[in-house]
């Protein structure tokens, strides 16, 4: 049975903090040329919690890395905050990327020579904050490691490593939060602690959250469900005027 899809309230609109319009993307050349986003439009209002669902391989990770600035289309158009990243060269998206994007991925990426308040305090340090070390334990201790601030890696659970790759995304006090299969790695109770406090900082924030997941159950947790198949949006829920909330089969 088709999911039920609804309009959302009319009512007073937040401005788009993501604006995406007829993005192609596409590797490969010639016959092993492989088309991954075929004219995607989406918006995604400040402030809103969306899921990207979809089969493997649908460019799900794609979009939002498009969206992150880690991925730069073949044509179309992506303005993030106000900025168009169409107009900025590497090191200017780079720049931008650390001060309004923070990342979350499947794999934590941390540096397994440094200690967890290390790993946080990096980014901050190459964006020239002088309370790096200050910002990166107060993140450390929200997400429950006030304790293991100079463990290493190797010395943490998968959880610990997750909540400190949280920990580094949040600690520029970025506009959005991107989350790639956050919980991939993860047992069904560390994974539900991480999706937690996933949505307790954007709601305490207000920071608009994007997320790429497997798990309807958590898509479920969006203000929106986006699905994506074979490199296109399917459906209306790609536009901000119809919000699908129904159960995900």
């Amino acid at each position: 049975m088709d999911n039920p899809i609804k309009p959302s309230s009319p009512s007073s609109p937040e401005p788009d903090i993501i604006a995406i319009s007829g993005v192609n993307l596409s590797l490969g050349t010639g016959a092993a040329r492989v088309h991954i986003l075929k004219d995607v439009s989406l918006r995604v209002a400040s402030g809103e919690a969306v899921g990207l669902i979809g089969p493997s391989g649908s460019g799900k990770s794609t979009l939002l890395m498009v969206m992150a600035g880690l991925e730069r289309p073949d044509n179309g158009k992506v303005v993030v905050d106000g900025t168009s990243f169409n107009a900025l060269d590497e090191d200017a998206l780079a720049r931008f990327r650390g001060r309004n994007v923070g990342i979350v991925f499947q794999s934590f990426h941390l540096i397994p020579t440094m200690t967890a308040l290390e790993n946080v305090a990096v980014p901050l340090e190459l964006a020239g904050r002088s309370d790096a070390h200050e910002r990166a334990a107060q993140e450390l201790q929200a997400v429950g490691l006030g304790g293991r601030l100079h463990h290493y890696p190797a010395q943490l659970s998968g959880g610990e490593q997750q909540r400190v790759a949280l920990a580094r995304a949040l600690a520029p006090d970025p506009a959005i939060l991107v989350a790639d299969e956050p919980t991939g790695n993860l047992d069904e109770t560390t994974g539900q602690q991480i999706v937690d406090l996933l949505f307790s900082n954007h709601r305490e924030r207000g920071m608009t959250l994007v997320l790429v997941t497997h798990d309807h159950a958590l898509a479920q947790r969006c203000d929106r469900v986006v699905r994506l198949r074979s490199g296109r949006i399917d459906g209306p829920a790609g536009e901000r005027s119809w919000v699908e909330t129904a159960s995900l089969k």
